[in-house]
């Protein structure tokens, strides 16, 4: 047994305990396993974008400056809104799967948008 236990994540208390591979509150009784707390340590991140506001999945957000975008001519332009963002762990710090009309799908990173 370790001696750091997670903390309960119905009612907060540490006052837990393993038992038979499950995590157990003392206080109320709760029973979780493990993995499902590492799990709520991973989702935890939260993603902001450039004047911190949190984003979530389903986000509309406005480009606040031009993106260069490989293979087109033209950029996408600062003012350019992206309707219903998906959060995800892309490639470098690249969070956020959108479509950008006339563009199309591609990753972008939260510091280049902010919340409509």
């Amino acid at each position: 047994m370790s001696d750091a236990q997670p903390v309960c994540p119905a009612c907060a208390s540490e006052y837990t305990y393993e038992l038979n591979g499950l995590l157990v509150c003392s206080m109320c009784a709760h029973e979780w396993s493990p993995a499902t707390a590492e799990d709520d340590a991973e989702e935890a991140v939260v993603i902001r974008d450039a004047v911190g506001n949190v984003l979530a999945d389903g986000d509309t957000v406005t480009v606040v400056k031009s993106l260069k975008v490989k293979g087109n001519p033209s950029p996408i332009k600062a003012g350019t809104k992206v309707r219903n963002i998906r959060l995800v762990d892309g490639v470098g710090d690249h969070d956020i799967d959108c479509k950008i009309d006339g563009f199309g799908a591609m990753q972008l990173k939260s510091s280049v948008v902010k919340k409509a």
